[in-house]
């Protein structure tokens, strides 16, 4: 690489009595050697801008893609089943989501209760206690002894002792104004985690209740339950029961959650739009008439082409494509929803709506366009992934062509300087070079008059 620049900006640099100004020189000289890099650091910013905007599109594409796996999950929002009670005050339910909408007769003839005892009160929970001890025992699990004395002297302390022994109880201290009283309650209900206390000495117990198991029937059938959290009867439907009403009989019914339902499609459509909406915007042209980064991306074409030939996806049931689900697409490639069709063909037809987004063996509209979508977003094979590596190989190529070339004009700096250097010492000696030899001159003009 040979230095160029220009002469014209190099002279103005010259000043009249002050000679070069070096610096001045030397940046005119290295800016005319500097066009290659400017070239590359632009080259850079606009492969910069493109990785941005990739980035920007398949955090959309990602957001999307859960939309459609809602969708498609027969746990997904899609398939929320709500579940109601005729009387709430003595059993509620809740329906898993996939759970087949129908009616249940449900008669709580008991809850579940838990054991639990209290000892005789004391003055306070740090009150010193007499020697001696209990058996503590939960269910048909082995039988744990307690010891008063020797550290573990107070209520307080005795609480501590027996949470940390993980037997299946938690201890308590309760206070109140006739005393401190120590309160044991086995961690779960029903008879089989039942607790009893023996064998006390220095410290009297007395049960508060006892271990037993909800009893009820399920459409006639009857049932036994440890917990007051029934499942398991029904499947996808879980019976919680509040109250005892023996010979009560009370309505469970399940249904289609279609707000639930409806959300997860609006979910997917907002989700689809900021997709094309970003593809869109590559496309837009900005205030230098110029369009986006992307613009000539063969990638993006085909992103823009996937999202919108979605629209004319054939279902395999009673609704054809999503327009049958008040989906409509509009002039620029977006999504409007009209929430009455929507909500309408939910309620009126279900399962074609399950049919169309789930299909029958995966191959419904959710599971094709995620399919699809995974050919660009895929983080070893996928289109924008490929991408991506592509441009950051050029970015890194880029920058040790400017790296390389920094260097090339950090050593022309040093040369130059020092040849401009030379150069004003010179200019600067020329007034006295130009006295000597005007004095020379004068002297030989004077001699040739003489000889005249």
């Amino acid at each position: 690489m040979g230095s160029s620049f220009d002469l014209g900006s190099l002279l103005s640099a010259i000043g009249s009595s002050s000679g070069i100004n070096v610096s001045a020189a030397v940046a005119q000289a290295l800016a005319g050697e500097s066009g290659p890099m400017v070239q590359w650091q632009q080259q850079q910013a606009f492969l910069k801008s493109q990785s941005s905007d990739i980035n920007v599109i398949e955090g959309h594409i990602t957001t999307l893609q859960d939309a459609l796996n809602s969708l498609n999950d027969p746990a997904g929002g899609l398939m929320a089943v709500i579940a109601s009670s005729s009387n709430s005050s003595v059993v509620t339910a809740s329906a898993a989501p996939g759970a087949i909408p129908t009616n249940h007769v449900v008669v709580v003839n008991s809850v579940a209760s838990t054991g639990s005892w209290y000892s005789d009160s004391v003055a306070t929970g740090d009150t010193t206690l007499s020697s001696g001890g209990f058996t503590l025992q939960v269910g048909q699990n082995a039988p744990v002894q307690v010891t008063i004395g020797n550290g573990v002297d107070t209520l307080n302390q005795l609480a501590s002792y027996i949470n940390g022994l993980n037997a299946g109880v938690t201890a308590n201290v309760v206070t109140d104004t006739t005393g401190a009283r120590l309160a044991i309650m086995s961690n779960s209900s029903g008879a089989a985690n039942d607790v009893v206390i023996s064998n006390p000495t220095g410290l009297n117990f007395t049960r508060a209740g006892t271990g037993a198991d909800a009893s009820l029937t399920v459409d006639g059938i009857p049932i036994d339950s440890a917990s007051n959290t029934v499942s398991g009867v029904v499947p996808g439907l879980t019976f919680n029961l509040v109250a005892a009403a023996p010979g009560f009989a009370v309505n469970i019914s399940t249904t289609q959650d279609a707000s639930q339902a409806s959300q997860t499609v609006k979910d997917f459509v907002t989700a689809y739009n900021a997709v094309i909406q970003d593809v869109n915007q590559e496309f837009t042209l900005g205030q230098n008439g110029a369009q986006g980064p992307l613009s000539g991306d063969s990638t993006l074409r085909m992103l823009q082409s996937m999202l919108l030939s979605s629209a004319s996806f054939p279902g395999g049931g009673d609704i054809a494509s999503l327009a049958g689900l008040g989906v409509t697409m509009n002039n620029d490639g977006t999504l409007t929803v009209d929430d009455a069709k929507l909500s309408g063909a939910i309620q009126g037809d279900f399962a074609g709506v399950k049919t169309f987004f789930q299909g029958t063996a995966s191959d419904g509209f959710a599971s094709t366009l995620n399919t699809q979508l995974k050919t660009m977003s895929d983080s070893v094979t996928g289109a924008f992934t490929v991408d991506l590596q592509s441009i950051n190989n050029e970015v890194t190529d880029l920058q040790q062509h400017i790296d390389n070339f920094q260097d090339f004009l950090r050593n022309e700096q040093t040369r130059l300087t020092a040849e401009f250097n030379k150069v004003a010492t010179l200019l600067q000696q020329l007034p006295l070079i130009e006295q000597q030899l005007n004095a020379q001159l004068g002297g030989l003009n004077t001699n040739n008059g003489n000889k005249g």
